[in-house]
């Protein structure tokens, strides 16, 4: 079995079954979606390209968010514990490109958008919901990172690691 079928099965198989994480510390055709695409919460762009584009002209890193918005517990225990709050998106605003890269099973989403995602899944060998992956602006991976207890002040520590490291 090659390796792409083997990372869609797998990918398939995570997102009808769950949530794949529960606690963790640690191509062209992308262009062609579109930012204001459904679902797009504000401060996020759902676009990898236009991220990665603003991230190299701010000299910010990429957030992808890999998530599974309306049905992962810890996806939304991330988001509410985390992501929605004053602190983190105060750190973001400054040192982040935010991109969310959704997996819902009940919410529309544009088929550019699915096709993208799935694509960003299967290069950052994304295995369980919510994985976080971090990439400098020239697009190489510098980190990884899922939910953590602690809120904001504990997620952001991890990310000044990884943006110093």
């Amino acid at each position: 079995m090659s390796l792409r079928p083997f990372a869609l099965l797998v990918l398939t198989a995570v997102v009808v079954s769950g949530c794949g994480r529960s606690s963790d510390s640690t191509d062209s055709s992308l262009s062609s979606t579109n930012s204001s695409s459904l679902g797009s919460k504000p401060g996020w762009t759902t676009n990898y390209e236009q991220g990665q584009q603003e991230a190299q002209a701010g000299h910010k890193l990429v957030l992808l968010n890999f998530t599974g918005s309306d049905w992962c517990g810890w996806c939304k225990l991330l988001d509410q514990e985390v992501f929605s709050q004053p602190q983190f998106k105060d750190y973001a605003s400054k040192n982040l490109v935010l991109v969310e890269v959704d997996f819902p099973k009940r919410k529309p989403i544009a088929d550019a958008i699915k096709n993208q995602n799935l694509q960003l899944a299967i290069r950052y060998q994304v295995q369980g919901f919510p994985t976080i992956v971090v990439l400098n602006g020239d697009g190489k991976l510098v980190g990884e990172l899922g939910y953590m207890e602690g809120g904001p002040a504990v997620f952001i520590a991890q990310l000044e690691r990884i943006r110093k490291g």
